[in-house]
C-alpha cells in the first residue's frame, strides 16, 4: 500500500521525467526505478508507467503531425504494425511472471541507456543517410516494412524505454525519406505501440490507478517546464545525465 511519502516521490519523478521526455527522452529511466522504489512490484511498475506516461506520447504527436503530410500510405501498415507489436509486447510481458521480469529488469534498463547514448548517433547516421538517397516522398512497394517495425514495436509493449531510438533506426534502414518526415513517422508508431500496451493493461488489473493518476498529473507539469527550459539546457548534456543514471541504476539492480 502506498503512503504520502511514496507519492510525493512518484510524483517529483514524474515530474522530472516529464521534463526530460520534453528535453531529452528517457523519462522512463527515471519513473520505473522510482515505481519498483516504493514498493510497487517491477511487472506492475512497468505497467503503470506505460499507462501514466501515454498522455505524453500523445502530446508529442500532435506536435508533429504536419510533417505526416504525404505520408498517409505508410500510416496504414505502420500503425496497424505498432499497434500488433505493442499487444504481443504487453502480452509476453503478462506472462514473464515477476520472478523473471525481476531478473530481466537490470539488463532492460542497462539496453535502455544503451539506447538513449546511441539516440544523438543514430539521428546523424540516419539524416546522413537520407541525404545520400534525397527525398524520396511519393508511395513505394513499403508495406515489407512493417515487419521489422513491428518487431521493434514488441519491445516497446514489453518495456518501452528506448523504443524511439529503435523505430528511427529500423525506418532509416527500411524507407527512403529525410529525416524530418521519418521523425514524424516514428512519432506515430510509437504513440500507436504505447497506447496498443496501455489500452490492453487498462484490463490487467496490474495498474496501480493512484499512482498512474499522480504520475500523470507530474509528467504533464514537467512537460510544461521542460518546454520553457528548452534552449536553456543541452539536450545532448541532459540525455547523458539520464544515462548515467540509469546504468547506476541498473547496477543496483544487479548487486539486489
Amino acid at each position: 500500500m502506498l503512503e504520502g511519502l511514496d507519492f510525493v516521490l512518484i510524483g517529483l519523478a514524474a515530474i522530472a521525467a516529464g521534463a526530460v521526455n520534453a528535453l531529452a527522452g528517457g523519462g522512463t529511466l527515471i519513473t520505473f526505478p522510482m515505481l519498483t522504489w516504493v514498493g510497487v512490484p517491477p511487472v506492475s511498475a512497468n505497467v503503470t508507467n506505460t499507462v501514466a506516461l501515454l498522455p505524453g506520447y500523445f502530446g508529442a504527436t500532435l506536435a508533429q503531425r504536419a510533417d505526416l503530410k504525404g505520408q498517409e500510405h505508410r500510416l496504414r501498415w505502420a500503425i496497424p504494425a505498432g499497434v500488433v507489436g505493442g499487444l504481443i509486447g504487453g502480452i509476453l510481458l503478462l506472462n514473464t511472471g515477476e520472478e523473471l521480469f525481476n531478473e530481466l529488469v537490470p539488463y532492460l534498463i542497462l539496453l535502455a541507456s544503451g539506447l538513449l547514448a546511441l539516440q544523438d548517433p543514430v539521428r546523424k547516421w540516419a539524416a546522413k543517410r537520407a541525404a545520400t538517397r534525397g527525398d524520396a516522398t511519393g508511395p513505394r512497394s513499403e508495406r515489407w516494412a512493417a515487419i521489422p517495425v513491428g518487431l521493434a514495436a514488441v519491445y516497446g509493449g514489453y518495456f518501452g524505454a528506448g523504443l524511439s531510438v529503435i523505430i528511427l533506426a529500423v525506418l532509416a534502414i527500411v524507407l527512403d525519406d529525410n529525416l524530418t518526415r521519418l521523425n514524424a513517422l516514428k512519432q506515430f508508431v510509437a504513440f500507436a505501440t504505447n497506447t496498443a500496451a496501455a489500452v490492453f493493461f487498462l484490463f490487467s488489473g496490474q495498474v496501480v490507478w493512484s499512482a498512474a493518476a499522480v504520475m500523470a498529473v507530474g509528467a504533464l507539469v514537467g512537460g510544461v517546464l521542460g518546454g520553457k527550459l528548452a534552449g536553456r539546457i543541452k539536450p545532448s548534456t541532459l540525455r547523458y545525465v539520464v544515462v548515467t543514471i540509469g546504468v547506476i541504476v541498473s547496477i543496483i539492480y544487479f548487486v539486489r
